[in-house]
């Protein structure tokens, strides 16, 4: 889904009334690092931010690309002393709104609506956080790589005849950060899909001629799309 058809609800959009403060953060840089203490939530306004961690191994995992009209934050958020669980990196320039949790606190405990659609969207990110998991534990790399495609197709895809354009520009690398593996492997699984006919590349994007096959061979759930998803 494009950034222009990304919209968010009424209610969500309360938080902009609240005070708060704007920040620009410059591509690569850090909304925050995890383990820092958790000070407020970000509504992104321009730009795109990773939400992702680096395992032990050093290895780089993603989790989730958040763009313009999406809240950035954490399931822990009221928790005594809260950290960060994750790192949030901007992948371009980004533009955002902040609010700080003292400021968040007062205004859901005020307002009924506000507090009812945020508890839905933390419980959104929280399904989200725990289906990725479950993929990247239960089906192993090919299902990782094939479960990302999904999700990758459920936010950035367009139909048309031929299948499915993931409407993003992903290196392989990148790839095989949001399945937490190597990018020798995610090659070698690309290449077979490729082979298959499932798969092609067009412009430096990825087409998807057969998503049909790519749920069979996971025993795909058919979850809700909005828990399915990369944004």
């Amino acid at each position: 889904m494009s950034e222009e058809k990304r919209v968010i609800s009424s209610e969500l959009k309360e938080l902009l009334s609240i005070r708060h403060s704007v920040k620009e953060y410059k591509k690569d840089s850090y909304l925050f690092r995890e383990g820092d203490s958790i000070k407020g939530v970000y509504f992104i306004q321009q730009g795109k931010v990773q939400i992702g961690k680096v395992t032990s191994e050093g290895r780089e995992l993603t989790l989730r690309i958040c763009g313009r009209n999406q809240l950035v934050g954490e399931v822990t958020l009221f928790s005594i002393d809260a950290k960060y669980m994750l790192d949030a990196k901007a992948l371009e320039d980004v533009t955002c709104v902040k609010v700080s949790i003292d400021d968040l606190e007062k205004e859901l405990a005020e307002n009924a609506d506000l507090a009812v659609a945020f508890m839905k969207w933390m419980g959104v990110n929280h399904q989200k956080t725990q289906t990725k998991f479950r993929d990247l534990l239960l089906h192993g790399k090919k299902g990782a790589l094939y479960s990302t495609l999904i999700r990758l197709t459920n936010s950035y895809g367009e139909k048309d005849d031929q299948g499915i354009l993931i409407d993003m520009v992903l290196t392989n690398q990148e790839l095989a950060n949001f399945c937490g593996m190597t990018r020798e492997v995610v090659n070698r699984l690309l290449n077979e899909l490729k082979k298959l006919g499932k798969v092609s590349m067009l412009d430096g994007k990825i087409y998807i001629h057969d998503l049909q096959y790519l749920k069979d061979e996971i025993l795909c759930e058919d979850c809700p799309i909005a828990f399915c998803k990369i944004d």
